[in-house]
Order: C-alpha cells, then structure tokens, then sequence
C-alpha cells in the first residue's frame, strides 16, 4: 500500500492519491478519473492557480467562505502570533484564553442586540447539529417537554452530520444514513419559478410563509419547537425569498411560540451587504449557527448564538450542560476570526458590499446578462447571486435536463478561468467580500462568455 502511494509521491502525481485514497463529497466514485481531477497550489486575492499554472477567478470564495480572498497577511500574522505563544486550550474546567474572550467580545459589538451567548463549534454542521440538541433542551426546562418537532424546509441545506443532514431538506443525503433522526418535518421552499400558478410575488410569499402554519396546526403547536431555514438558500440554489416571506414567518413562530431559527453559516459575515442575512430580511431570530466567513476559510470554525431568553434558560435551570467538544474555542481558530471581524467592521469591508461593490455586481448582472436568451432571472444582494437558466422564447420553461445544463456551464467556466457553482440550471456566484470593481467585470465577462457557449451548444443563438 505505501509502495503504491510512494510512487505517486515520488512524482507530485497528486491526482491518483486524490482519487484512489478518499472518498470526495458528493461525487459518484464510478465516473471519477484522476486525469480530471484539479491540484490547486496558491492562491491570491480572488485568485488560484492549479499545477500547470492555469489562473482562476474563485466566483464561488471556496465555499462561500473565504470573504477575504487568498493570502491576507493580516490572518496570516495572526494565526502564526497565536501559534507561537498558545497553540491549544479547551474551555473545559472552566478555562479560557485571551483570543476566545476577545473575538466573543468583538462578535456581540457587531451582533444585534437581543443574542447573548455563544457556543463555538468546528464547522456549521456541528453548530446546526447542537441547534436541534439545545432546541429540545430549552423547551425541556421551559416546561414543555413534548415540543420536540423541528420544521426545515426542502431543498434546505444545514449540513452532513445524521442530525444537520436530516434537518435539511436534500433527500439524496438522507438516504445515505438510511433515513432521518425523528420529529424533523419539511415544508415547501419558497421558489417561484417555473409554477404555472402564477401567483404573484407578494401573494406567493405570504402563501409560502403559510404552509409553515398548516404544518404547525398539522403536528399540533403543542408538538412543534422550533421552524429552522437559511435566510436564503444557499446550496439549493441561492433562492431569494419574495419580501412578503419572512415577515409572515416571524408572526407565526410568534403566535404559536415557535422559536425562529436561522442558518447563517453562508448568509452571515456581509455576504448580503448586511452584517447578517436575517438583517437584510428584515426578521428576528432566537438562535443563529455562524460559519464560514466568520474565519474567511483560513481555519475551521463554527458556533451557535443564543438570544437572551434561551441562554439564561440554559444557563440557570439546566444544571450541567453535558455538552462540549475537544477544539471548542480552538486560541488558533479565534486569533484567526477575531482578524476577521476586525477587517471586516475597522477595515469597511461590509460597509463596502452594501454601499459599493455589492450594489455594483448585482448592477452588471443584471445590466450585461439580464438580456441574454438564457437568463430568466437573476436573485441576489451584495456579493451573492444566482442565475436562473431557462427555455423558450418567454424564458419560462424549465429545462428537462436542468442538472446537464448547469454542468455543461460549470465546465465552460473553468475552461474561461472562472469557478462558480450551478444547482440544476441555476448559475452561483458568491465572489470575496473583497474583489473590486475590475475583478468584478472580469467575472461578469467570463459569465457572459459561458452563457453565449451554452446557448449555442442549445442552439439557441
């Protein structure tokens, strides 16, 4: 076996090792071949570069993590400063450090006002897994044991744990536990496009905020606990709500005292121009999982915030909180996030995305490509958006083979040096908080060049 990898070593033969030795997410292993697998080996900016030196403009920040681009010196100096003087603490035994009380001091002066603890996790998965263990807990010492059911949306996305998975709405991930933790409900996500019910975007709303209602009255407001979804949906497509939506969800979970949930692990950290999705949305969670951004990517880190109400509960009636994880509050993880943050308020960074270059990406797609003969839509604020692809002279029929299509884009992208993200026929692009207005029309460009292969390979123009 070591003679196998050492002859791969030997010749920076990275590729083979890649394919033979892991198993990648969300690949299907049967289709995969070494000679497409991709090394990248440095990063700048919103750019990378692979082995034969072929440049790439990330329009996707990773995984809609590295808001700060590649190689900032400023994480660098921090992560290394933390390393030289403390690489490791836990938060068990009631210890702290230095970098943990000053990024939990940095997060709750940019937090809205009501959150009021944190718990830091690895990764959002872990944050939106703890969500459902602390959801069940806070009612347990509320006195209402019995609402345990947690309602998602389909088509959501919170994560790859057995819990965070089944909180989402992908079926393909459920069954490859063989199913879901129980008491996890879904309802319809709030996507528009393509039903013939046309509905208008206001009534569509409203209506879509209301199946959580039926679904309340369905399992009994006594049963349900909480009603958990993404400000907009991320991985499923970059689904933009009707702004009729969320306010109509805040007075359900009210009236039927519902705690109101939000994943803002790729929302949160600007990414909308705001400070956090739900801000741009205009509602108010009592928990929120944090993420991705919250370190630009350069280290993992993840955590849960809590409003008032659910962590005094948890606090003072819950005796010991028996939960806890080896690199919670990792020194390294919070030097790196507290630089962050410090970038992204000090620096103008945010402020930038709403003022700035947010209003200026969302202005040249729409400009540039809101015309082409494949574009039916486009959703998106500040530095994310997506493109929905559509057929026919009235861009209202919906391809038959949606996931073709996305893919077929995905490749003619990078064969143009741009990396994006497609679900079904929908093109993604999350670029850094950071890229100007030039790398922006560079992006933009690359796009435009895509669609025009696309439509011709459809014979469309």
């Amino acid at each position: 076996m070591n003679d196998f990898v050492g002859q791969f070593l030997a010749k920076k033969d990275y590729k083979d090792i890649h394919v033979s030795r892991h198993l990648l997410p969300f690949e299907d292993h049967k289709f995969l071949k070494a000679a497409d697998a991709r090394v990248m080996v440095r990063g700048a900016g919103v750019y990378l570069w692979d082995e034969h030196g072929n440049k790439f403009l990330d329009g996707l920040s990773g995984l809609w993590c590295t808001a700060l681009g590649y190689g900032r010196p400023e994480l660098i100096a921090a992560a290394a400063a933390q390393m030289e003087t403390l690489s490791y603490c836990s938060q068990y035994f009631n210890t702290t450090n230095p970098a943990i009380a000053e990024l939990s001091a940095k997060l709750f002066d940019l937090l809205p006002s009501p959150f009021s603890r944190v718990l830091y996790t690895n990764s959002g998965s872990e944050a939106n897994d703890l969500m459902i263990k602390l959801v069940r807990r806070f009612w347990q010492l509320a006195g209402k044991p019995g609402k345990r059911i947690l309602i998602a949306r389909h088509n959501g996305y919170h994560g790859a744990t057995i819990a965070s998975a089944s909180l989402g709405g992908m079926k393909l991930m459920h069954e490859l536990s063989g199913g879901m933790i129980d008491d996890v409900h879904h309802i319809d996500e709030p996507y528009r496009f393509g039903l013939r019910d046309a509905q208008d975007e206001t009534a569509f709303g409203v209506h879509a905020a209301r199946e959580l209602e039926a679904k309340i009255l369905e399992l009994g407001a006594d049963r349900v606990g909480a009603f958990v979804a993404e400000p907009f949906q991320g991985a499923g497509g970059v689904i933009f709500p009707p702004a009729s939506y969320w306010p109509e969800i805040q007075r359900i979970c009210t009236r039927y005292d519902v705690l109101l949930c939000a994943d803002e692990v790729v929302g949160g950290f600007g990414r909308t121009g705001s400070w956090f999705a739900h801000e741009y949305f205009g509602f108010a969670p009592d928990m929120m999982t944090i993420a991705k951004g919250l370190t630009s990517g350069y280290v993992p880190m993840g955590g849960l915030v809590l409003t008032q109400r659910i962590a005094d509960t948890l606090a003072d009636c819950g005796g010991t909180f028996a939960h806890g994880l080896t690199y919670q509050g990792h020194p390294l993880a919070a030097a790196v996030a507290l630089a962050t943050l410090r970038l992204l308020d000090d620096g103008g960074i945010v402020d930038m995305v709403e003022n700035d270059t947010g209003p200026y990406l969302q202005r040249c797609l729409r400009e540039v490509l809101g015309g082409h003969v494949l574009v039916a839509e486009i959703h998106g604020a500040g530095a994310v958006a997506a493109l929905q692809l559509a057929y026919g002279r009235h861009k209202d029929q919906r391809f038959s083979n949606e996931n073709m299509v996305g893919l077929y884009c995905m490749r003619k992208a990078l064969e143009h040096g741009l990396i994006l993200r497609t679900t079904a026929a929908r093109l993604i692009v999350a670029p850094a908080l950071v890229a100007t207005r030039a790398e922006i029309d560079e992006l933009v460009g690359k796009l435009r060049l895509t669609l025009d292969d696309a439509a011709r390979a459809l014979k469309m123009m």
